[in-house]
Parts: structure tokens; C-alpha cells; sequence
């Protein structure tokens, strides 16, 4: 069988110094902790257009794919999980205030200042988030110091 890689989209929307972080409704150890809206890239779809359609999707707004910036990519392994690429692009614009549309993946959304984040953010999202301060572009998670 040969080995895939799914392609995960983050996006982080930002308005006046905070970031729209949403709390996951899931059967798993990610249940009652924080992420950005996300979801995987569908077959025949561009990275920047899966960012815009789980941005209206998730949180019901809608962005012009000119206002998205890559900010980090994730290489990411762990157990039990396909492993995955992870692309994080920031926005500061959208139409439309964002609510909650996944009330059965999404328990409440909330906005944090980027300096008082909440310390239960899930990991593979917090380096995309690390990203907006540190400008480090790559990072890897779960690899063996082999690989």
C-alpha cells in the first residue's frame, strides 16, 4: 500500500491583536481543547481554496483567497493518525462575523488576545500560532530523530 500524506488547512483570523480559536467537539483526546478553524484539502481543490471554503464552513465567513498569507507549514506524524501537511495561513480580512456552524465538531468559539492565549490549544496547531511571532516558516512533529 502506498504511504499518503493528507493536507490539513489552518486558518487564523486576526482582529485587533486577537485570534479566533474554536473549542473541538471530538470522541478523542483533542474533545474540550482549542484549535484554529481547519480542515483537509478535498481532491481537485487548490490549498488556498480549501482555506476558504473551511473558513465559511466553519465559522461562516468569507475571504478572498488574495487576503490569505502563508505563515507556516507542519510536517506532522504521530500514532493511530495519518500523517500530514499542515499549511497555516493568516487573514486580518473577511466579510462577515464569525459564528459558530459545526455546532457537532465545535462546542463555542472564542477570540484571545495573540499575548494570553489559553493553555489548552491543541499542539500540531499552537507552532502554526507560534508562527505569527517567531516568523519560523517549517516545522515537523512526531518524526524520529532518524528521519
Amino acid at each position: 500500500m502506498i504511504d499518503r500524506h493528507l493536507v490539513d488547512v489552518h486558518i487564523l483570523l486576526i482582529r485587533d491583536g486577537a485570534l479566533l480559536l474554536s473549542k473541538r467537539r471530538s470522541p478523542d483526546e483533542f474533545d474540550d481543547r482549542w484549535h484554529v478553524p481547519a480542515g483537509k484539502l478535498e481532491s481537485g481543490e487548490s490549498a488556498t481554496a480549501a482555506a476558504v471554503r473551511e473558513a465559511e464552513e466553519e465559522v461562516g465567513v468569507l475571504i478572498d483567497p488574495a487576503d490569505l498569507r502563508l505563515i507556516h507549514t507542519a510536517h506532522v506524524v504521530s500514532s493511530g493518525r495519518e500523517p500530514r501537511l499542515g499549511l497555516f495561513f493568516e487573514t486580518t480580512r473577511w466579510t462577515g462575523e464569525p459564528v459558530n456552524r459545526e455546532p457537532d465538531n465545535c462546542y463555542a468559539l472564542q477570540w484571545f488576545p495573540l499575548d494570553d492565549l489559553p493553555a489548552d490549544i491543541i499542539a500540531y496547531p499552537l507552532a502554526g500560532i507560534r508562527a505569527l511571532a517567531t516568523g519560523v516558516a517549517y516545522s515537523e512533529r512526531g518524526w524520529s530523530p532518524s528521519h
